[in-house]
């Protein structure tokens, strides 16, 4: 099974350049042994998507610098939001799953491997927040620096599809919440999308495969978080982005699951993360911090930002905008010619 293909070493050059695996599933180790637990030490399989891969092997180091974390060793499995998700609810091992956004999580809540009261902290269950961001090449040549610019006929936009990341989801509740007055004209919300998405000329199954394909030379600009875009850059990769003055407030959760073999331990993990060395390191990737004043970074306030509860909550937009047989962007991908089940076949580009 793809989802469960060891990767020995890959670097973050090559997942920019696309040269080495699909970032639709990775999975790292880095236990001594690579087989169970041994001389007292446990392992513990974090399952997350794509994009923090990065700052999720630089804070598990830090982890395992601390008490709590001295005897913990770690398998990683990187990919689609989405496809992780379903991926653990059919079966995939994993103590700790962390993802692009809610829903994936409540996913295993429903199949009773995450606990319901997973989201009952002080921070809801979030361990990172973000905006979404348009991305352009450096120098922003076509000077795309708002929603309508990438409506423009001419122009070409990368976002994955929807129906598999999670990072997509962000994206267009983006731009259809900016055009639509926060969901008050739905209507309008949806004609934006439409006019969007012809724009579109090739749909990834994840938000680090759509800048990946946008570094390799595809397209004029792209959406995404505003941490993958100072991923790119800190990474040597031309790329400028904007953060537009009516944005979402993207919010990724985290929870150990129910049928973790080491809970404690998977706990101890989750509650680093959110300590102030932790919510620092995050800053550095790019991530907004949960913890207040934990330090790193300073970001921008969008003086427009708002959430998805602005929008109605997750089961309202997934049923108006994502459920596969009858939203908006069933009808958009449909017309488009592009699958909207779970595990579409890629686009060709136009």
């Amino acid at each position: 099974m793809k989802l469960r293909t060891r990767v020995l070493a890959v670097s973050t050059a090559l997942l920019l350049s696309g040269t080495a695996l699909s970032a639709c599933a990775g999975t790292a180790d880095n236990s001594s042994s690579g087989n169970g637990d041994s001389g007292g030490d446990v392992t513990l399989a974090l399952v997350a998507y794509s994009t923090p891969q990065a700052a999720y092997e630089q804070l598990i180091a830090a982890f395992q610098k601390t008490d709590a974390g001295k005897k913990v060793k770690f398998t990683q499995s990187y990919g689609a939001s989405g496809d992780q998700s379903r991926a653990v609810a059919s079966g995939l091992k994993a103590d700790v799953v962390a993802f692009s956004l809610e829903p994936d999580i409540t996913r295993l809540v429903n199949a009773k491997l995450v606990d319901a009261s997973w989201n009952s902290d002080q921070h809801k269950g979030m361990i990172t927040d973000s905006v979404a961001v348009i991305g352009t090449r450096k120098g922003n040549p076509k000077n795309l620096k708002t929603w309508d610019d990438l409506a423009k006929p001419g122009v070409q936009v990368l976002t994955p599809n929807p129906f598999t990341s999670g990072g997509a989801k962000w994206n267009i509740l983006a731009g259809y919440g900016a055009k639509s007055n926060k969901g008050k004209d739905a209507a309008a919300g949806a004609s934006y999308l439409d006019a969007l998405f012809k724009n579109v000329p090739v749909q990834d199954n994840s938000g680090r495969a759509s800048l990946q394909t946008f570094t390799s030379g595809k397209g004029d600009a792209f959406i995404s978080y505003e941490n993958e875009a100072l991923f790119a850059q800190k990474n040597g990769q031309a790329v400028d982005y904007t953060v537009p003055d009516d944005t979402i407030l993207i919010e990724n959760p985290i929870a150990v699951t129910s049928n973790s073999a080491h809970p404690a331990e998977a706990k101890a993990f989750v509650d680093y993360l959110h300590t102030p060395e932790a919510q620092k390191i995050w800053a550095e990737h790019g991530y907004r911090p949960v913890v207040k004043d934990a330090g790193g970074r300073t970001f921008p306030n969008p003086s427009g930002l708002f959430t998805i509860a602005d929008l109605g909550g997750w089961s309202k937009v997934n049923k108006e905008l994502f459920d596969p047989g009858q939203s908006v962007m069933a009808s958009i991908e449909q017309k488009l010619g592009i699958s909207t089940s779970a595990a579409p076949s890629p686009a060709a580009s136009k």
